[in-house]
């Protein structure tokens, strides 16, 4: 059996943690990694001892019809990235890597467009992660090095960009 590299180990990771999820739209696995070790974990789901959308049978955006990436006030979840970086001292995860993982609730299947919100973004941004390394297929990722998405800001309209 060939070894893994070290990527896709942390991101296998990621994604057995994804199988927490509650999410009836998207579910989404994160552990945070600095100097080999892992820090935390995080998934989506509604906030400690309140009821999940699994547990609900419904979900208030598919209810209404948002689409994807709009309205996440509407949500009950906690992001998995969030759920991560609050489980962590920051000094703990000052300069690591959080691995991320999705899958589709209804099909199972790999997000290939898997991403961070913006709002997501800026917690990475203040929390100190240096790299973000994101699942494509079972064996394709890419890293996003934070720095990136200081200097490109998604969240100033384009005119004052």
């Amino acid at each position: 059996m060939a070894r893994i590299d070290k990527e896709n180990y942390y991101l296998d990771i990621a994604e057995t943690v994804l199988k927490r999820a509650t999410c009836l739209r998207r579910c989404y696995g994160a552990i945070i990694v600095k100097n080999d070790e892992i820090i935390s974990t995080g998934y989506n789901g509604a906030p400690r001892g309140r009821r999940n959308c699994t547990d609900l049978g419904y979900c208030t955006r598919d209810a209404l019809q948002v689409p994807s990436g709009e309205r996440y006030e509407l949500c009950r979840s906690v992001h998995a990235e969030a759920n991560c970086i609050i489980s962590a001292a920051r000094s703990a995860i000052l300069g690591g890597t959080l691995y991320l993982a999705g899958r589709d609730s209804k099909t199972g299947e790999l997000l290939p467009d898997a991403t961070s919100c913006s709002m997501c973004r800026r917690l990475i941004i203040n929390a100190g992660i240096d790299r973000v390394v994101i699942r494509r297929t079972p064996s394709e990722y890419t890293v996003v090095h934070v720095e990136d998405w200081i200097r490109e800001d998604d969240s100033l309209p384009p005119a004052l960009g």
